[in-house]
């Protein structure tokens, strides 16, 4: 991937560093070369991004942060379009369910659901949806196409003033592809009804590029109920640079429907009601859908580079779950359907500038994100996806705006500082079936951030950072006054809640080709504050704590060969609670990942071989109840040949392990069972072993 500035080309040493710095805003990797005398002046070369091999010593402004290029994504064996955050050192990413839904996600000992404290952009519009119907920062990632992503950045920790809500774990973008160097044909099939097919293709319109590519996908799985997945994405995206501006405009269309096969009762299986890959409630599933449009705009100046943002989206979701079977309803069961239907429009503008004062340099970077979402979120009571009964429905408006600053400043050749802030603003209005339930809330809260970073020479650099972050809460959560399911009374959440955190790290590059960073880590996190999407109601916990130690290392010998290996260590605990009652279910205590892959730049064979393993973990407080480890291994090997035909084979769950994606203990009731249920692990299985196939032509 080349990023070209279209810069003049003779620049200051200041209109250098904040060209680059604008240019290359998509990742955090500007190279550093010998720093010119300030009154010199030299020529702004193409800069090639390369990865995580890219040196990132004396730029990045934490141990936590780093770029994944195209090369790495698409060197991975996928089964879920959501494991290209599995890039990211120490992140886990599970399905519980059909894959249509959103993945679960794991981090830094945080269990995020489906995206809580985790900030997740793809080409600056936001993905998190707050008050969701399935869970607050929902983050569905199908809708992205593989072969269209060309690189993640990724920031881990509160540390970074562009991080608002859902930041605490940290937040990660994708980048999408501005224009095809070729034009894209590829197909895929596979075990248990995988059909693929992937189209795309860039020319020349109007000055600059368009792009337009579509992907199409159909997988039944290996259930005794078939997936039933049918899945359509595709995306049109014009984009030009005149001079030292560039413009881009992308739309986005995505929609999918599926058949669930959510987690099932470990009693069921061993008593041979069903099989592993069976059901309870054989009726679950749904459809989502999602549409966008984005512009955006840059431009380098002499001395400073201006960005501006704006998007619209439009999503909907129709999930039909049971997790308890017949415990509240002994009769008709308990499924449910959870319904959101939402309308979001916002941007955000930026300006990056240097300034020289106090014997330094000073690189500021002022912006301002908003966002306003429209949701028409329900809750309903159904039996083979038919509704009987509503639990709630509301009209939710909830509208955020945060405003940052950020100056890093050059004390030294060795010695750089990053201090930043950012307050954040928002309204929240509910209005429902039930007017005890609705309200107006407001809500504000300041977050300051810094690094001190200390440079001995070009292969090490070592950080301290520190900073608070925050998450917001549902709207409902926030006016609610009774229980819609048990009408009791009901305990109103703070709209936002506070977390902070600090961290000790290293960045080295002792050989050619090895990049190591390593983070011993804490973030305290006020309260575990989150609305139930399943009972219509909020919980509320006590705070907590996390702490952990983060190895990443990724070497390149040669050209052709990559090896990558992290370790993510985490403790997890609740606070002010019983002693015997602290540990946090489903926070991950250790991950390991770790790969090799063989990538000739031209003709010829091509592989890789991967590992992913997280170990057991805790399913209640007092700890009694655990998970088993789960370890997976994925291969895939495949030929380049001649005019950009490429034939790839790609085996899933290589080994045919028998583990889990995904584990609770909770109390369910079959048919037959006592009226209060009995007390389980419910799990998911991971996929049998499964080869795939595919067919790919770049003309």
């Amino acid at each position: 991937m080349t990023v070209s500035p279209h810069a003049p080309a003779a620049l200051t040493r200041s209109a250098t560093r904040a060209a680059l710095a604008a240019a290359l805003a998509v990742s955090p990797l500007i190279a550093q070369t010998a720093r010119p005398d300030s009154n010199r002046q030299h020529a702004l070369d193409t800069v090639r991004v390369t990865g995580r091999i890219a040196n990132l010593i004396g730029t990045a402004r934490s141990a936590s942060e780093g770029h994944v290029g195209s090369i790495e994504l698409r060197a991975r064996p996928l089964s879920h379009e959501g494991e290209l955050l599995e890039t990211v050192p120490g992140v886990i990413v599970t399905q519980h369910s059909g894959e249509g839904k959103a993945n679960q996600y794991f981090v830094r000992g945080f269990n995020l659901d489906h995206g809580t404290d985790f900030q997740t952009t793809v080409d600056g519009m936001p993905v998190n949806q707050p008050s969701h119907a399935h869970g607050q920062g929902y983050t569905d990632l199908n809708f992205l196409t593989p072969e269209f992503v060309r690189a993640l950045d990724y920031k881990l920790g509160v540390y970074h003033a562009e991080l608002g809500d859902f930041g605490s774990a940290g937040g990660a973008e994708f980048v999408l592809a501005k224009r095809f160097e070729s034009p894209i044909v590829a197909t895929g099939f596979g075990s248990n009804g995988l059909v693929r097919a992937v189209l795309g293709r860039s020319i020349a319109f109007a000055g600059g590029d368009f792009l337009l590519g579509g992907e199409a996908k159909a997988y039944d799985g290996p259930w005794e109920r078939a997936e039933g997945l049918r899945k359509l994405s595709g995306m049109a995206r014009w984009s030009r640079e005149r001079g030292a501006s560039q413009f881009s405009m992308l739309a986005m269309g995505y929609g999918n429907r599926w058949n669930a096969n959510d987690q099932i009762p470990t009693r069921a299986v061993s008593g041979g009601l069903i099989s592993s890959l069976g059901q309870i409630d054989s009726t679950l599933g749904g459809n989502t859908s999602r549409y966008s449009l984005s512009g955006s705009y840059r431009h380098v100046g002499a001395s400073a580079v201006r960005s501006v943002q704006v998007f619209a989206i439009r999503s909907s979701l129709d999930l039909f779950s049971n997790f308890t079977y017949f415990l509240d309803d002994p009769v008709r069961g308990d499924q449910f359907e959870q319904v959101d239907r939402r309308t979001v429009v916002g941007g955000s503008a930026s300006q990056l500038q240097e300034f020289q004062g106090l014997g330094a340099s000073h690189l500021v970077k002022v912006g301002v994100q908003t966002r306003a979402d429209f949701i028409d979120v329900g809750l309903h009571r159904t039996a083979r996806r038919e509704q009987f009964a509503t639990v709630r429905r509301d009209d939710v408006r909830e509208w955020g705006t945060g405003l940052f600053v950020e100056s890093e400043s050059r004390w030294s050749p060795q010695v750089r500082s990053v201090l930043g802030a950012r307050a954040d603003g928002y309204v929240f209005d509910v209005r429902g079936d039930n007017t005890a339930n609705a309200g107006q809330r407001t809500a504000a809260i300041f977050s300051p951030k810094a690094s001190l970073i200390y440079t001995p020479g070009s292969s090490a650099e070592f950080y301290v950072s520190g900073g608070f972050g925050f998450h917001s809460n549902d709207a409902r959560g926030t006016t609610i006054t009774i229980d819609p399911a048990s009408g009791d009374p009901a305990q109103r959440v703070d709209p936002l809640v506070r977390s902070k955190g600090g961290e000790f790290g290293m960045r080295i590059a002792p050989v050619h080709g090895l990049r190591t960073t390593l983070s011993v880590w804490g973030l305290d996190l006020a309260s575990e504050l989150l609305f139930v999407g399943d009972a219509g109601a909020t919980e509320a916990t006590t705070g907590s704590r996390r702490m952990g130690i983060t190895l990443a290392n990724f070497y390149r010998p040669i050209p052709s060969l990559s090896l990558d290996a992290d370790v993510s260590f985490a403790r997890a605990r609740l606070r002010d609670v019983p002693s015997d009652e602290t540990r946090i279910p489903g926070a991950l205590e250790n991950v390991v990942a770790a790969g090799i892959t063989w990538s000739p730049p031209h003709r010829g064979l091509f592989g890789a071989l991967r590992v992913r393993h997280f170990g057991a973990y805790p399913l209640v407080e007092t700890n009694v109840q655990r998970a088993s480890a789960t370890t997976l291994v994925n291969a895939d090997v495949g030929i380049t040949l001649v005019r950009g035909l490429m034939l790839q084979a790609t085996l899933l769950n290589a080994l045919n392990s028998g583990a889990s994606d995904i584990q609770y203990f909770y109390a369910s009731r079959l048919r037959g069972e006592a009226a209060g249920g009995i007390g389980d692990v419910h799990f998911h299985p991971v996929e049998p072993r499964q080869l795939r196939a595919s067919l790919g032509l770049a003309f």
